[in-house]
């Protein structure tokens, strides 16, 4: 049998990078009548990259450019989408302005790197704009006084798949990039996210914030609490990306709630919950039947359980799902405190099922 070697990923490009690419294409026809096709660009951390135009246009007084984004094999909800950047000239000493074009969204909450009323496009990829403005000023003798306005086509709808409206970017989609480079699955983008979400619920003075595994065991946190959409934070997988910020960014109460598996890895010291990064000790699950004085059958039968919904699920048809569930809370908060160290963060932990029902938790009790 012949082995088949994994494929080499290929990576992609940033909506900031391929913004850039249309702005400096677009200001060079402004100044020279001419689109430069393929456009290059600087890159953040040194080297040059290189785009083709989608489409260009060129007015009295504007032009713009389209670039078709390429997010390699990374799963980007923007991978494909036409980033256009129009440039319009300023009179000197102006500067450089930027704004929120169809499908752009406008940051409406503090705690973002941009301030509230202004265009979504982050600190990274406005001094890629500016760069690329300079060096074509520079080299036609211009002032490079200009406005640039990202849009997006169908901006508005796919950031409706983002984290963008919980935290407060309305209308549309952030323009992102912090090396111009989307490193497939390097999940960076997401845990990202994750920390402007507490920066934004510290910016308003939240005191509780939620993290969930998935959409059911949030449903569980909002079937419970009434909590601002701010609070809500993307989790998913990523314990660690949240907790860790946490760590030393902290806010007073945190409720944290997930599937049986999925805890179950936490409680081992996970970081990362995925299935391709961490997997259930199923000894470990035997020392929660044990926790819960399991007949000696049921602990034994766990050594070879195939899933850990395996284990729940006898744990449920024999009596024991409560006390199994609650002993795993109780193993997750230890584990999450430690991950916490000293920080000043109350802990809740809920343990759910698939349709978001609690079966067992730990709670802020004992203020910890």
């Amino acid at each position: 049998m012949s082995i088949v070697e994994p494929k080499e990923l290929r990576r992609g490009w940033t909506t900031g990078a391929c913004a850039t690419a249309a702005a400096k294409a677009a200001y060079t026809a402004l100044l020279t009548g001419v689109f430069p096709d393929p456009v290059d660009i600087t890159l953040p951390k040194g080297g040059t990259a290189a785009f083709v135009l989608t489409r260009h246009n060129h007015m009295q007084d504007h032009a713009s450019a389209t670039i078709t984004k390429d997010a390699g094999d990374d799963p980007d909800v923007t991978h494909g989408a036409l980033i256009t950047s129009t440039v319009r000239l300023l009179r000197k000493g102006e500067g450089v302005r930027f704004k929120a074009g169809e499908g752009v969204g406008t940051v409406t909450l503090p705690g973002l790197p941009i301030p509230p009323g202004d265009p979504a496009i982050n600190p990274v990829p406005r001094r890629m704009l500016q760069t690329a403005i300079d060096e074509v000023a520079c080299l036609h003798h211009a002032s490079g006084d200009v406005e640039i306005e990202v849009s997006i086509a169908g901006g508005a709808a796919l950031a409706l798949k983002t984290m963008n409206p919980r935290l407060g970017i309305v209308g549309g989609l952030s323009v992102l990039g912090t090396t111009g480079i989307v490193r497939p699955f390097s999940c960076a983008s997401w845990i990202a996210s994750i920390h402007r979400g507490v920066d934004v619920a510290r910016a308003i003075g939240l005191t509780h914030v939620a993290g969930a595994t998935g959409a059911s065991s949030e449903d569980a946190i909002r079937a419970r609490y009434d909590l601002e959409e701010p609070a809500y934070l993307d989790m998913g997988d990523f314990a660690g990306g949240l907790l860790k910020y946490l760590r030393h960014h902290p806010i007073d109460k945190l409720t944290l709630a997930g599937g049986f598996a999925k805890l179950s890895k936490l409680a081992q010291g996970a970081l990362d919950l995925h299935s391709a990064r961490s997997s259930v000790d199923f000894s470990f699950l035997q020392d929660l039947l044990k926790d819960c004085d399991a007949p000696a059958a049921m602990i034994s039968a766990a050594e070879s359980a195939n899933t850990a919904k395996e284990v729940l699920d006898r744990a449920l048809e024999g009596g024991l799902g409560l006390g199994l569930s609650t002993a795993l809370a109780r193993r997750t908060k230890e584990a999450v405190r430690r991950i916490l160290k000293d920080a000043p963060v109350a802990v809740e932990i809920l343990v759910t099922d698939r349709e978001g029902k609690v079966l067992g938790e730990c709670g802020f009790d004992d203020g910890n």
